[in-house]
């Protein structure tokens, strides 16, 4: 833990918050227009002495617990609470991420002619476009697990085999395991990322034994060849865009050069 640095965006966070911001009377002339110590550490439900060592750098290392209930009295943004956990030696904490981010759902449907989907890190399909429907199937707003792409991709050999050709279900599914676990990291380990480990372990011998080898990577994919029934071959260079304002992904399947894939992605949305 860097504790002078903590202790000192600590009290700058609190010299910048006036008492009306915070919630609290103005209590008449002050020497200085933000919070006291000991209002902090009130609306922290903190001791001053406590809260008084930290900010001196002397103080002990504080819970997760703790960080949240600074950040709600400082009333930080998002950035600068997740700065605080990183100071204080924790993870930055995971947020609720249901709602589609909107700067990644305007590329998703700009990017008509290549089927794409928005998911949260976890892998929950939080929207997709018409084209990756046709392909895929539906994924959004099903109950439990279903709308999970890890899950689906372990749970359903039927469905990946219409994907892609057996011999890249092995890589496919190692990628996939070792974005779970830097996820699940990222994370600080949370009650969704570990409750989804613990639930495919349960269901796929193979999720364990690729989870048990312990690798660790961020989410790539490689170039992908899927067969479809309506107009063949398919051959598709992967995507990956993020940003900085949610932990979300857009994946965006677009056709190789050359191939005729993009007349025949066409051809997928065509009555047959």
């Amino acid at each position: 833990m860097t504790r002078a640095e903590l202790g000192d965006f600590l009290r700058r966070r609190r010299d910048a918050l006036t008492p009306a911001a915070a919630g609290l009377p103005g209590g008449g002339r002050r020497r200085a227009p933000g919070l006291r110590r000991d209002e902090v550490a009130s609306l922290a439900h903190l001791s001053v002495t406590y809260y008084e060592r930290l900010e001196q750098g002397r103080g002990p290392h504080p819970s997760a617990a703790t960080l949240a209930a600074l950040s709600g009295a400082l009333r930080l943004t998002g950035d600068e609470r997740d700065h605080v956990y990183r100071l204080a030696g924790h993870a930055a904490p995971a947020g609720p991420d249901e709602t589609p981010d909107p700067g990644l759902l305007a590329l998703l449907h700009g990017n008509a002619s290549a089927p794409g989907y928005l998911a949260d890190d976890l892998g929950t399909v939080l929207a997709q476009n018409a084209l990756n429907v046709a392909l895929f199937g539906p994924f959004t707003d099903l109950p439990g697990r279903a709308g999970n792409l890890i899950w689906r991709w372990f749970t359903s050999p039927q469905w990946r085999d219409t994907l892609e050709p057996g011999e890249d279900h092995e890589p496919t599914g190692r990628a996939y395991v070792a974005d779970l676990r830097a996820v699940t990291a990222q994370r600080g380990h949370d009650e969704a990322a570990l409750a989804l480990v613990e639930d495919l372990r349960a269901v796929s011998a193979e999720f364990a034994r690729m989870w048990d080898e312990h690798h660790v990577s961020a989410l790539h994919c490689a170039t992908k060849h899927i067969v479809d029934r309506r107009v063949g071959r398919l051959d598709l260079d992967c995507v990956v865009v993020t940003s900085p304002h949610s932990r979300q992904r857009l994946l965006l399947l677009l056709p190789m050069a050359g191939t005729g894939t993009e007349a025949r992605l066409r051809g997928v949305l065509s009555p047959h």
